[in-house]
């Protein structure tokens, strides 16, 4: 379980493929920290470390994980958001995020608002894919709060902060990002659903 607020930036530096697999090595001054087997988020998506040499770790994506992210297009170089899962004796500072991205969505719009920035991402439109003005959503694992909502589409907007410490900086208009949708609106929507 995660809370969506990122801790650091993890550099991709080298991509290979085990058949349809693709493993990363990425550099973080935290790997040090590391141990095999832990569930880190990587731009929202829930990955076990399965290498650790500090600075660097390695993590494998399979197919599924490539199919529903954004990591299809990585590149060297390429800054990815990182949080380690929550202890239990912490405070939860964003909502829960539970490290399973349910699609990737397109950036549609970055604007200046005069100190904050405003982006639209445009998603596929589905049942469980739901936002509400005021209500979660993790973009890239960043927990963030939705302005306006629309079927297939959403707005946030964005503090400096968040800006300067994540790869939400690095975003350009038609990028594509990993989405999570708030777990209690799936749940409910299911529950919905069936007795219909």
């Amino acid at each position: 379980m995660f809370t969506g607020i990122i801790e650091s930036m993890s550099i991709v530096r080298e991509i290979r493929y085990d058949q349809s697999n693709m493993i990363l090595t990425l550099e973080n001054h935290l790997a040090k920290e590391f141990y095999i087997d832990q569930s880190i988020a990587h731009n929202g998506a829930c990955l076990t470390v399965t290498d650790v040499q500090p600075p660097f770790y390695q993590v494998t994506l399979i197919e599924e994980t490539l199919n529903k992210t954004n990591f299809r297009n990585i590149r060297i170089g390429d800054k990815i958001n990182i949080e380690r899962s929550m202890l239990a004796n912490s405070r939860l500072d964003g909502h829960f995020v539970t490290g399973h991205v349910d699609c990737v969505g397109n950036v549609k719009s970055i604007t200046d608002k005069n100190g904050s920035k405003e982006i639209w991402v445009e998603h596929p439109e589905s049942p469980y894919f739901i936002t509400i003005p005021k209500g979660s959503i993790g973009v890239n694992g960043v927990s963030l709060t939705v302005v306006e909502s629309k079927e297939s589409a959403f707005s946030v907007h964005i503090i400096p902060y968040t800006w300067e410490h994540t790869n939400l900086q690095n975003l350009n208009v038609n990028d594509w990002v990993n989405l999570e949708f708030d777990i209690l609106g799936k749940y409910i929507q299911k529950i919905i659903s069936k007795s219909k």
